[in-house]
């Protein structure tokens, strides 16, 4: 099969895993408002599924490692979909959390297993670059599943959006299916009491600790950032509609249009200097955030969206390349990290809304980031042999 298939259906898997996984979040002030909750309250439906990812990424790795990839990745692309109709179904908040929480379990085997898939099946020195393709999907994926439920609720309601989510979910498991080819290259392990034990293995490894932490926090900034600068624009001044605030997620196809030039800027600058120019880049755009016009609020997220874009596609890839044997289970442990941050970052920085509002909020993204610089300056390697 030509190998343009395979990017396709690589990108096309991290559209459909983050399509779902983010899509309750330009609707939070609606649901909070037609459900007579508070801010910390609704945003615990988006708590549940990184959560429920958190908990489950690691053995979903271990289960790769025994099984092979693709089977995992399109029966949990076809399973997904169950959820997100039950969603669209639910009476109450609690149901809302009770499916969310399901929905984010269907979800390791794609994303996790999609990035170990890379880091067999192509040379080390494409790992980067395709790993940043699958970012790019995943971006307009984050922004498909925030615009796109935005645009329908204000249309035909919040209930009619989730069905269209699950629809376009089936449609690209589909895709998958005919265009991601068998793996060539895994190598199966001895069995998942093996695979258990390479993971432990994994925890001594302080490359791969390191690039744990800043997982941690890319996720944590991302949920923090984007789930709260929905209750400020939702506010007065400025009123954003539920459609608005969904159009503030076009922000994500910076990160579509960057993450495909990660594997060169790698090779041209070094993994830990690239890095630490993408954090600084952040925190000003945190800050810029802070600004009253909208359109400098935008340019800031912008800049958030996309740093944290390029900082995840390199953390993917120097995950796969420094875990030579145990793949799977090595970024099972990465998206436990990630989304553990997802957690915290949905629930600790509504405490922080609460306490001082927005400027609270960037107060806490901004110190999140400087604790990354300095988990990279410290951690990692400026380049690994095989770069």
């Amino acid at each position: 099969m030509p190998l343009d298939y395979r990017r396709l259906a690589i990108a096309i898997a991290g559209f459909c895993a983050f399509l779902n996984l983010y899509s309750p979040q330009a609707l939070l002030p609606a649901l909070a408002r037609e459900f007579a909750v508070g801010a910390v309250e609704i945003s615990t439906i988006m708590t549940a599924s990184t959560l429920a990812i958190a908990l489950t990424a690691p053995f979903t790795g271990a289960v790769a490692d025994v099984l092979g990839r693709k089977r995992l990745i399109t029966a949990a692309m076809v399973a997904v979909a169950v959820p997100t109709v039950l969603i669209a179904l639910a009476s109450g908040v609690e149901t809302i959390i009770l499916w969310r929480f399901v929905q984010g379990l269907m979800l390791p085997p794609i994303f996790a297993v999609i990035v170990a898939y890379i880091g067999d099946e192509w040379p080390a020195a494409e790992v980067a670059g395709v790993a940043g393709l699958y970012v790019s999907g995943a971006s307009l994926g984050g922004f498909g599943g925030r615009f796109i439920p935005g645009l329908l609720t204000d249309l035909i309601g919040w209930r009619g959006a989730f069905l269209v989510l699950a629809a376009l979910s089936l449609a690209g498991a589909v895709m998958v299916m005919l265009l991601l080819p068998r793996e060539r290259n895994f190598v199966r392990s001895r069995g998942i009491a093996a695979s258990l034990r390479q993971m432990l293995r994994h925890l001594r490894d302080r490359r791969l600790l390191a690039t744990f932490a800043v997982g941690f926090g890319v996720l944590f900034n991302f949920i923090a950032v984007f789930t709260y600068v929905g209750f400020h624009l939702a506010a007065p001044p400025y009123n954003f509609s539920s459609t608005l605030l969904g159009a503030i997620f076009i922000t994500y196809l910076i990160g579509t249009l960057t993450a495909p030039l990660t594997g060169r800027a790698v090779h041209r600058f070094g993994r830990r200097a690239l890095v630490l120019v993408i954090i600084g880049v952040w925190i000003a755009g945190v800050l810029l955030t802070l600004a009253a016009p909208v359109w400098v609020i935008i340019c800031g997220l912008t800049l958030c969206a996309g740093c944290g874009m390029l900082c995840q596609a390199i953390s993917t890839g120097y995950v796969t390349q420094t875990a030579q044997n145990g793949r799977s289970s090595a970024v099972g442990l990465y998206v436990t990290s990630f989304y553990a941050g997802g957690s915290v970052g949905a629930f600790v920085p509504g405490l922080a809304w609460q306490a001082g509002g927005w400027p609270a909020v960037v107060a806490l993204a901004a110190a999140m980031l400087a604790l990354m610089a300095v988990v990279v300056v410290r951690l990692w390697a400026p380049k690994l042999p095989a770069e």
